[in-house]
């Protein structure tokens, strides 16, 4: 009888495990990109954080308005903030160089003394690997001394990971500032998988992320959506991408305002914020992170 007590005892526990796991929500983590850059960018990150959703930010301390978005975010402590390591300055108009200046790191700067519009021609400026080191610990150290806790570091435009040689020298930045590193497209820290609506065109960006937010979540890793958001203004609006010809229409005309404009009113809508706690459990890289060693960092690809 006793035998017979214990076995039914460790079906109901082996059931209640299982309908558990199968209960368990999806972890989606919402990482908005190249927060600092300009002032719409920054209102988007506002809006968001208004919110009081969990979310993370990754921002560009080399570029101009970083003070205004670290001034936002000192206030939002449901916002977890990365540092998006900068070694490129893609638009048409408007520049920035190292934080460091053009003296210290000339091999990572233009003629003109700002960083290069592409990878492609970073890459060929046949850059120093000791001025990298150089730049990215300054961009690392000048987000520490900025009064916003930094958890993790993540590369602008995948420059920083684009190398077996960048990707050792991003790990070990990661390692002496103690610091995560937030998922790139093809290689994750974390077991994260990937997911950006960057390149989806305007008429379709809200159906495409609803779809995938809806019937493509894994149950058993965590889910990292990364999202280029900003608010209707003159000066997204007149940004020309020196990357990619998505962000212009047939005529030329840049739509980098529409794209951003589009993805910041998509991750604002009910239709999605409504769902966190019933379809998916929405957290930051702060909680992610803890308990995690950050001295112990394992690369592998995105699924």
């Amino acid at each position: 009888m006793k035998k017979i007590f214990t076995c039914c005892i460790l079906m109901l526990l082996m059931i209640s495990h299982k309908v558990s796991a199968q209960s368990k929500l999806p972890e989606l983590l919402i990482r908005l990109d190249d927060i600092g850059m300009n002032h719409s960018v920054n209102m988007a990150a506002k809006k968001m954080a208004e919110t009081g959703l969990p979310i993370s930010v990754s921002l560009q301390f080399a570029c101009p308005w970083y003070q205004e978005a670290v001034a936002i975010l000192k206030k939002y402590p449901n916002v977890t903030v990365g540092v998006h390591l900068t070694l490129t300055a893609e638009w048409k108009y408007y520049r920035w160089g190292p934080v460091l200046g053009r003296g210290a790191v000339p091999s990572l700067v233009d003629t003109l003394g700002y960083f290069r519009y592409t990878e492609r021609e970073y890459e060929k400026g046949n850059y120093k690997l000791d001025e990298v080191e150089k730049e990215l610990s300054a961009q690392i150290e000048r987000a520490l001394h900025s009064g916003v806790k930094i958890s993790y570091i993540d590369p602008h435009m995948g420059v920083a990971l684009s190398t077996p040689e960048l990707r050792a020298l991003t790990e070990k930045l990661a390692r002496k500032y103690k610091l995560g590193i937030s998922t790139l497209s093809k290689v994750t820290y974390y077991g994260e998988t990937y997911k950006e609506m960057w390149g989806e065109p305007v008429a379709t960006k809200k159906t495409a992320f609803m779809d995938y937010i809806n019937n493509h979540l894994n149950a058993d890793r965590p889910n990292l959506m990364v999202i280029h958001a900003a608010t209707p203004s003159p000066e997204i609006d007149d940004l020309a991408d020196e990357n990619s010809k998505l962000m212009s229409d047939k005529n030329g005309k840049p739509i980098v305002g529409l794209h951003r404009e589009t993805e910041l009113n998509m991750i604002l809508s009910p239709d999605f914020t409504g769902l966190n706690g019933k379809k998916f459990q929405m957290v930051n890289y702060k909680q992610l992170l803890k308990g995690k060693d950050r001295n112990v960092l394992k690369a592998s690809k995105v699924e």
